[in-house]
């Protein structure tokens, strides 16, 4: 694929692109965080890029405008978030997450949409399917959906599901003919520094030790998985030496809870916020406990022994794919936490060849070029 000769198509052309995506204590950050990543790529390539997100607690809107992208919020209030009916709910089960109806969102973003013209809008957000999208896409040239959960129609001419495993016909029978379906974590929306780190990163595992282990639960965990994490780790026999990570984001309504639980455990342990330096961080990490979110292609990607943790019921299929390949091992949240995770643990320390074969197995998973391969399809 040529990915040059399509830059230079689309810098010609200055391209409009809208994302509609949100972040909130229920949705997490991983929606917009991936809409970040491919609007980063088609701005390097002379695409103008918008943002359409809601106000929700949590919401990340400054943080994308310090990117440097324009976005267009919409006001939210406990009124208009329960407005959605009772048929749209049982139609979809991620409905409360979009804090109104379908058809208030969409007439907001029309207004929007007219008056940006965009080539491209893309959709990514569980709350929004096929009723959203006619009416929105006379307003644009063509439509793009990020999904993961291949569970409700879509109108669309571009559909992207980066779960591992999952299959093009699965979508068959909620898409339009027309669409184009990609579907396979070798699509996964990584920054470049995940590709670039990948080297060093898949190098220094050939002769695997125990000194860091990462703990990234996303950049909400409302509902603070990560303090169970401590304690099991507390609790675990790690080896001498071995530091202790913990990534979270500024806004996370534990964070000051978990600071405070650090400081007790016998081991260090640095609770990190602000981080930029993801890629640097999981390529000099020797084991991860994370959630099986967005964040799972990029420890893939390098190759990262992980102890996956299921935090929601969307997460199952990511992890039961990765456990079936050998490149994690998974959790459910909660009691197995606290329970199994010691165990877990203690059978890693005492084999470094398991440590090995589950970062042989994750490197298979992706290269970390999605990004490129998707905006191929973007013309």
């Amino acid at each position: 694929m040529d990915v040059s000769g399509m830059a230079g198509a689309v810098s010609s052309m200055k391209s409009k692109a809208v994302f509609r995506t949100d972040a909130s204590l229920d949705i997490g950050t991983g929606h917009v965080m991936r809409c970040l990543t491919l609007a980063d790529a088609l701005r390097k390539r002379g695409c103008e890029c918008y943002f359409i997100c809601r106000e929700h607690s949590g919401h990340l809107i400054e943080f994308i405008r310090a990117k440097g992208y324009h976005v267009y919020p919409l006001p939210y209030s406990q009124a208009t978030s329960t407005s959605y009916s009772e048929n749209e709910e049982a139609a979809l089960g991620h409905a409360a997450w979009l804090g109104g109806s379908q058809q208030e969102d969409a007439a907001a973003c029309k207004k929007i949409l007219l008056n940006i013209k965009p080539q491209w809008l893309i959709v990514d957000h569980y709350a929004l399917d096929n009723c959203w999208e006619e009416i929105v896409k006379p307003c644009c040239e063509r439509l793009m959906v990020i999904d993961d959960l291949a569970d409700r129609m879509h109108q669309c001419d571009l559909l992207l599901d980066q779960t591992f495993g999952r299959q093009i016909e699965e979508y068959a029978p909620l898409v339009p003919a027309s669409c184009t379906v990609l579907c396979g974590a070798h699509y996964a929306l990584l920054r470049p520094e995940f590709s670039e780190w990948r080297s060093y990163s898949l190098h220094r595992r050939e002769t695997p030790e125990l000194k860091q282990i990462l703990v990234t639960m996303g950049g909400v965990d409302k509902n603070n998985a990560t303090g169970l994490i401590l304690d099991a780790l507390g609790k675990a026999d790690l080896p001498g030496g071995c530091q202790i990570a913990v990534v979270m984001g500024a806004t996370a309504p534990w964070l000051d809870t978990v600071r405070q639980q650090a400081q007790s455990l016998s081991h260090p342990t640095n609770i990190l916020t602000g981080v930029n330096n993801m890629a640097q961080l999981m390529a000099n990490s020797d084991l991860a406990i994370g959630a099986a979110g967005a964040t799972s292609w990029e420890r893939c990607c390098l190759g990262l022994p992980t102890v996956m943790i299921e935090l929601a019921e969307n997460q199952r299929q990511v992890a039961h794919g990765l456990v079936l390949v050998g490149a994690v091992n998974a959790l459910s949240s909660g009691v197995q936490i606290t329970v199994e995770l010691p165990n877990v643990l203690s059978a890693l320390i005492g084999s470094k060849g398991e440590l090995e074969k589950m970062s042989r197995a994750a490197a298979q998973v992706t290269d970390g070029l999605g990004v490129q391969a998707v905006i191929g399809h973007l013309r």
